[in-house]
């Protein structure tokens, strides 16, 4: 798989990640599935394509005075720490583990999205 499509790929990921829609899981799943990378290298890759699109996104809330810097900032820092910590254990835990937790991690997820689907049918049938 060339460069580029692993990059365009990278930056359509990020950018449907920054609106919301789990971009990062789709990123992972092309990575490991399509371009036979380990787990954990491809979450770095993830990550590190996110940062980009994670600033622009800062830069233009704040523009829009949509952040409150005092109220998100334990947040931040409190995520910063959690991140370094989970990415050494990730680390340690290697790629095979990794990919079972992140697929039992997307079936709970999928498994949500049809009960919450199913909970919006029955409220719109009652109203």
């Amino acid at each position: 798989m060339s460069i580029f499509v692993i990059a365009v790929v990278s930056f359509l990921s990020g950018f449907i990640a920054s609106l919301g829609l789990g971009g990062g899981m789709v990123l992972i799943i092309y990575l490991t599935i399509f371009s036979g990378m380990a787990q954990l290298e491809a979450q770095g890759i993830n990550l590190i394509f996110f940062i980009p699109i994670a600033l622009i996104s800062i830069i233009l809330h704040t523009r829009s005075k949509l952040i409150i810097w005092k109220k998100i900032l334990p947040s931040i820092i409190t995520g910063a720490i959690l991140a370094l910590l989970f990415s050494f254990i990730a680390s340690m835990l290697g790629s095979e583990i990794l990919s079972k937790i992140f697929s039992v991690f997307i079936i709970i997820i999928g498994i949500k999205e049809l009960i919450k689907k199913s909970d919006k049918q029955n409220t719109a049938e009652h109203k």
